[in-house]
C-alpha cells in the first residue's frame, strides 16, 4: 500500500483566531480536490475555532505540543484530551524549538509519544540535527539517538498513525534547504534504521516528512524523492496562496 502524501503547516506563534478562521475559509475551496492529506497546527488558543471552520472539509487541525500527563497541577500545560476536546486531530511532538528553547529531552518526548498513542491522537515526531552536529559528521548518530529515545519499546500496532518529520535544525527559518538528494539520503537512513530497530513492514509503511525552509519553489523536487512522503512547513504555510500552491503542486 502506497504511503500517503502529507502537507502539514506548523503556524508556530502566529495568527489570531480571526486570522486563522479567515485563512481556513479561504483555503478550503482552493484545496477541496487535493489528493494529499492537509494538516494545519495553529496555536492552542486557535484550535477550537480553526477546527470548527475546517469541519466537514479535508483540512485537519492539530496541536503543536502537549503534556505527557492527563491532568494535574502543571501550570501552562495542555493535555491530549484537552486537545481532542478542542477539535485537534493530531499533535506535533519533539520539534527542535521545543528541544532547544524548552530543553525537552528524548525521554520526555518518548513519554509524550506514548501518551498521544494511548489517548488516540496521532503524533508527528520531529527529529533533526544542528549545523554544528552536521559539520562534525554526527548527523546519523544524532538522528538515531533521537529516534531510539522517542520510540523505544513501541509495539508494532502503535506505529499505525505515527508520522516522522525530519527537520534539519540548520535549515529551519534560515533559508537554507537540504538538496533533494541530501534529504532523500537522510530519509533513507531513517527508514533503514526503523527497519533494523523494529521491522521492514513498519519502516515501509511509515510516512516520513521533510521540513526546513520548504516553499513553493522547491517542494516538487523534494517530493519526487522515493523516501520523502510530504512536508512539515513553517513560514511558507502562513500565506494561503503559498500553502495552496504547495498542497496542489
Amino acid at each position: 500500500m502506497a504511503r500517503p502524501i502529507i502537507i502539514a503547516g506548523n503556524w508556530k506563534m502566529y495568527k489570531t483566531i480571526g486570522e486563522a478562521v479567515q485563512f481556513i475559509q479561504d483555503l478550503i475551496p482552493k484545496v477541496k480536490e487535493a489528493s494529499c492529506k492537509i494538516l494545519i497546527a495553529p496555536s492552542f488558543t486557535v484550535i477550537a475555532s480553526a477546527a470548527t471552520a475546517a469541519k466537514g472539509s479535508n483540512v485537519l487541525i492539530g496541536g503543536q505540543n502537549m503534556s505527557d500527563v492527563d491532568e494535574g497541577a502543571f501550570t501552562g500545560e495542555v493535555s491530549a484530551w484537552m486537545l481532542k476536546d478542542a477539535g485537534a486531530q493530531f499533535v506535533i511532538l519533539g520539534h527542535s524549538e521545543r528541544r532547544s528553547h524548552f530543553k525537552e529531552t528524548d525521554e520526555h518526548i518518548h513519554h509524550k509519544i506514548k501518551r498521544a498513542i494511548v489517548e488516540n491522537i496521532p503524533p508527528i515526531l520531529c527529529i533533526g540535527e544542528s549545523e554544528k552536529e552536521r559539520s562534525m559528521g554526527q548527523s546519523e548518530q544524532v538522528l538515531k539517538k533521537q529516534l531510539d529515545g522517542a520510540l523505544n519499546g513501541l509495539k508494532s500496532e502503535e506505529f499505525k498513525d505515527l508520522v516522522i518529520a525530519y527537520e534539519p535544525v540548520w535549515a529551519i527559518g534560515t533559508g537554507k534547504t537540504a538538496t533533494p538528494e541530501i534529504a532523500q539520503e537522510t530519509h533513507r537512513m531513517i527508514r533503514r534504521h526503523i527497519a533494523e530497530y523494529f521491522s521492514d513492514s513498519i519502516a515501509e509503511n511509515l510516512p516520513i516528512l521533510y521540513g526546513g525552509s520548504v516553499k513553493p519553489a522547491n517542494i516538487t523536487s523534494i517530493l519526487l524523492q522515493p523516501d520523502i512522503d510530504g512536508a512539515l512547513i513553517g513560514g511558507a504555510s502562513l500565506d494561503v496562496e503559498s500553502f495552496t500552491q504547495m498542497v496542489l503542486r
